[in-house]
C-alpha cells in the first residue's frame, strides 16, 4: 500500500480523512504531493467551505501545538500565514492523507484520523489494525502507533476547545515516544 495525499512526502505529522477534494487533478493521486502556494486557497476556492475548514483547523491545531514538543509554529506569526506559507508544502513534514494509515512503530510519526466513522470504517474493512482505547465517544488513541482519532476538521466538530485538547494529547504523546 501506497500513502495518497497532499503534502511533504517526508512528513512525520499525517492527518487522514475519507474524500479528497472534488477537483479532477486530485482524484488519481498515488503518491504524496506537494502543496505549492496559493494552492489551499485555491482548493477551498473550488471545493467549498467544508475544504476551507479542513484547512483551517489543521493550521490552527499545529499551531496550538506546545512548541516545546513541535516547531510549527515558529515558521509563521499566525496560523493563517502558517496555512497560506507552510501547511502541506514541501519540507513542512504535513501530510493530508486519502489512503489508510501506514503504520510503523519503528518511525517517529504522528497519525491522526479524522472522524470516529471513518476509524470504524478502516477498521471494519482490516485497513487498519490497532488496539485503540476509546477516551470518550470522539478521542481515541494507540500510544504504541502514535495515533490518535478525533473528530472531523471542522469548526463545529473540533471546536478550539477540543482543538486545544487534542494538542495537549499530541504532546503527551511525544514525550511518551521520547521517555521509551
Amino acid at each position: 500500500m501506497t500513502n495518497r495525499g497532499l503534502g511533504c512526502s517526508k512528513f512525520t505529522f499525517a492527518v487522514y480523512l475519507a474524500n479528497t477534494p472534488n477537483m479532477l487533478e486530485y482524484q488519481d493521486i498515488t503518491g504524496v504531493n506537494s502543496l505549492v502556494s496559493g494552492e489551499v486557497n485555491a482548493i477551498g476556492q473550488a471545493c467549498g467551505n467544508g475544504w476551507r475548514k479542513v484547512f483551517n483547523v489543521y493550521a490552527k491545531l499545529l499551531y496550538a501545538l506546545n512548541p516545546a514538543d513541535f516547531d510549527f509554529a515558529q515558521r509563521a506569526p499566525t496560523w493563517q500565514k502558517y496555512r497560506d506559507g507552510y501547511l502541506l508544502q514541501a519540507g513542512s513534514a504535513t501530510a493530508l492523507l486519502f489512503s489508510p494509515p501506514e503504520l510503523d512503530v519503528n518511525t517517529q510519526t504522528i497519525h491522526i484520523i479524522c472522524g470516529r466513522t471513518y476509524a470504524k470504517q478502516l477498521l471494519a474493512s482490516g485497513e487498519l489494525q490497532v488496539n485503540l482505547i476509546w477516551l470518550d465517544d470522539e478521542f481515541a488513541i494507540d500510544k504504541t502507533n502514535r495515533l490518535i482519532v478525533c473528530p472531523y476538521f471542522d469548526y463545529r466538530q473540533l471546536s478550539n476547545i477540543k482543538i486545544e485538547r487534542l494538542s495537549v494529547m499530541l504532546s503527551q504523546l511525544v514525550n511518551t515516544i521520547k521517555a521509551l
